[in-house]
Formats: structure tokens, C-alpha cells, sequence
């Protein structure tokens, strides 16, 4: 095959694989040139049929010295990444992962349920079916949310978590809190009745680690597998389809739902058994806290000492007290700004998930439970929706 004749859209991500000429010049073996035949096949096939529509992508998806393409479905499409697709080696053991190029295009079509269409679900259950292309239905208990998201995605809608679940390959779930959870999965019309043998149910819902070991429970008794799988990133994350996923439950389940969840994840990881995804999103938010406070006070001492915040806060981000939440909420914070983020009301449940916790395991939380009491001072004063940058509204009421 001559790939000095092939159309420079087709091979121009072919660039970490060497040049058309050194291709020419040093042929590649006849099983990998059979491999990139058929790539080119299909790429040439792609840009005969669809308009390649540029959209946002996470350069640490693609190889290291895999060319910026325009678009994630150009990459996908390419040669390049039917090779790398190829050579990918997926790993199931505790604290592997494995997010690459087979979750833009590459993965099998399955058969999804997905429960719940807040503003983490909806967009979530969108890249299911544009970047993962998998038959996706959908429930949620506003029916007009779901046909609203229905009539965005192409996806079906379901009556009842049960219709929705029966002869599903897998079942997402992204609901309130561990009632919501239950009601979705065990309750009347729940997903766990209508569950076909051998499917796998991905909870995304920030819970208790004992409900997740519950419902894994029943799960395993009906014969199907469960993952607790919450996830970190926000709106933001969700609607751009780069979250960080962290999963509890089993080898074998994990290594069949992790290509699905790629579909809105940059980082998806295996944590330990059942109810390790829930107690590891207990240290995210924890850690979060901490730092969400101490810069409060940062910026409320910055201002009360009369220097420029914007001007420190882009010195010391560029030191040891650089965090995210520094990067991406100091100005706000500044402009005392707060409709933008995790809302208070949704942290001070999380933060009461990690206190429950921290009685049954004997672990101390002093600055946690101080800044859950803070937070409850700042839904007195009206910041119950406000992010959970509004710490900074406290000390300067």
C-alpha cells in the first residue's frame, strides 16, 4: 500500500508513526501493514461520509507524541489510532487504568441504561451516545427531562428504572443521595428487578460506602455485578466529558464498564472492592474542605492587608500553594462572585457522608467538621445554591 498516494487529511495524524516516505522507504511488516489497510479503509470511508465537527478534547488522551488533531473524531478515525488502538494493553488490577483512543471510537456498541438527568447526569449520558456511540435509554423521575434529552441525543426514554434496565448490557445511575439510590435500584419499579444475568450496574452518585456494599450485595445475589463508581469534576467536568471517575466492586466488572464510563472520563481507576469508589470520593471532598477555607482566609487577609489579589494570587499559584481551586475560583472569589460550581447544599450531604464515616472507622476530622459548621452558616445567610467557593462570604459579611 503506497501511503504517499493517500489523502493528507487521512495521514496527516500518521506523524508520530514516521512520514509517508519512510513508510514507503522502510515497509512495515505484513501484519501491521494489514492493520493500517484496514484503517485507512475506514478512514477514507469516515471522510466520505461525515463532516468532521471540531470539539473540545484532553490532550492526555492521545499518545504522547500523537499530533493535536482538530477534533477527537478525526483522531479517531485515523490511522494512528487504529494502531495505538492495536497495541493497547488493559490492565483490571487494583489502581490501574487505562483511558485511551478505543474509548473516542473503539469500543463496542452496548446496550445503556441511564438513571437520573441532574446536571451532572444529562450531559453525561449525552457522550454515551456521541462519543461512545452505544444504544443508550434513559430515565428520569421529570419525564419531560427526559424527553428533552431525547430529542438532544436521539436516545429513548423509559417509563420506570425497571423499563429502562431490562436487557441492558449495563445500568448508570446518577441520582440524590443513598434514598434516591435505593429507590432507583430496589424499590418499586427499581432497576435491580429488571437486571438480565451478567450485566453490570455503574453507580455515579455520591453515597455512602454502605450502600454501595448493600446494593453490591443484592446485586451479586440477582446475578449481575455492581461498581460504585462517584465521580469528581463537577459541571463543568461532566458537560465536557472529562471527569475523574473513582470505582469500587470487582476485577472482571470493572474491565467491562471501563471502556463504557470513558465515555465522560480523562481518569477512570479501579480502587478496591465494593463501597472503595464512595470512601475515596470521602477523601476528595475532604481534602477540598480544607483547601476551599484556607483560601478563603487567604484572600480575605489579602484584602484586609491591602494588596492586589489578583497580582499575589498569580504569584503564589505558581508556588507550593497552588491548587485547582485556586486556579479556577480565585477571581470569582474576588468579584465575590458564587453561582458557578458545586453548590453548598450538595457539599455540606458530602461532608456529613465523610463525618458518618469517620465515627464507624474512629478517623478524626476536626477541620472537616469546622468547615461543614462554616458552610452551615453560609446557607443561613442565603448561600444554600451559592458554590462552595462562598466561604469567603462568611468572614466578610
Amino acid at each position: 500500500m503506497d501511503f504517499s498516494s493517500a489523502d493528507p487529511r487521512q495521514t496527516e495524524h500518521m506523524g508520530w508513526l514516521g512520514s509517508r516516505t519512510e513508510f514507503n522507504s522502510h515497509p512495515p511488516s505484513p501484519s501491521l501493514r494489514l492493520v493500517l489497510q484496514q484503517r485507512m479503509i475506514s478512514a477514507k470511508r469516515s471522510f466520505a461520509l461525515q463532516e468532521i465537527r471540531p470539539q473540545q478534547f484532553d490532550r492526555r488522551q492521545l499518545p504522547p507524541s500523537a499530533p493535536c488533531p482538530s477534533s477527537l473524531a478525526a483522531y479517531a478515525d485515523s490511522p494512528a489510532a487504529g494502531l495505538h488502538q492495536a497495541t493497547l494493553t488493559a490492565s483490571t488490577r487494583f489502581g490501574r487504568h487505562s483511558i485511551g483512543p478505543r474509548n473516542l471510537k473503539g469500543t463496542d456498541m452496548a446496550k445503556v441504561a441511564f438513571l437520573g438527568l441532574g446536571v451532572m447526569g444529562f450531559p453525561m449520558a449525552g457522550h454515551l451516545v456521541k462519543k461512545g456511540g452505544h444504544d443508550v435509554t434513559v430515565y428520569n423521575r421529570t419525564a419531560a427531562k427526559a424527553k428533552s434529552w431525547a430529542d438532544q441525543f436521539g436516545g429513548r426514554t423509559a417509563a420506570t428504572p425497571a423499563e429502562a434496565a431490562k436487557d441492558q448490557d449495563f445500568v448508570m445511575a446518577c441520582v440524590g443521595n443513598d434514598h434516591d439510590l435505593r429507590a432507583v435500584t430496589t424499590g418499586d419499579d427499581g432497576a435491580f428487578a429488571a437486571m438480565k444475568s451478567g450485566a453490570i450496574f455503574v453507580d455515579h452518585t455520591t453515597a455512602s460506602a454502605e450502600v454501595a456494599r448493600e446494593l453490591d450485595a443484592a446485586a451479586t445475589k440477582a446475578g449481575f455485578a455492581f461498581i460504585d463508581a462517584p465521580v469528581s469534576g463537577g459541571q463543568a467536568g461532566a458537560e465536557n466529558g472529562v471527569l475523574t471517575v473513582m470505582c469500587g466492586g470487582s476485577d472482571g466488572a470493572y474491565a467491562k464498564a471501563e471502556p463504557v464510563i470513558a465515555s465522560y472520563a480523562r481518569m477512570c481507576k479501579l480502587l478496591g472492592p465494593a463501597g472503595s469508589g464512595q470512601l475515596t470520593k470521602m477523601v476528595n471532598q475532604i481534602c477540598i474542605a480544607g483547601l476551599v477555607q484556607g483560601l478563603s482566609e487567604g484572600i480575605h487577609f489579602a484584602k484586609k492587608a491591602g494588596l492586589d489579589v489578583n497580582a499575589v494570587i498569580d504569584t503564589i499559584s505558581k508556588g507550593a500553594a497552588q491548587s485547582w481551586q485556586m486556579e479556577n475560583r480565585h477571581k470569582t472569589m474576588n468579584d465575590g462572585k458564587y453561582d458557578f460550581g458545586f453548590a453548598v447544599e450538595w457539599m455540606r450531604k458530602d461532608l456529613s457522608i465523610c463525618l458518618a464515616e469517620s465515627r464507624r472507622n474512629g478517623a478524626s476530622l476536626p477541620v472537616t467538621a469546622l468547615v461543614d459548621a462554616f458552610y452551615a452558616e453560609v446557607e443561613k445567610i442565603g448561600g444554600r445554591r451559592w458554590d462552595t467557593s462562598s466561604l469567603l462570604a462568611r468572614l466578610e459579611r
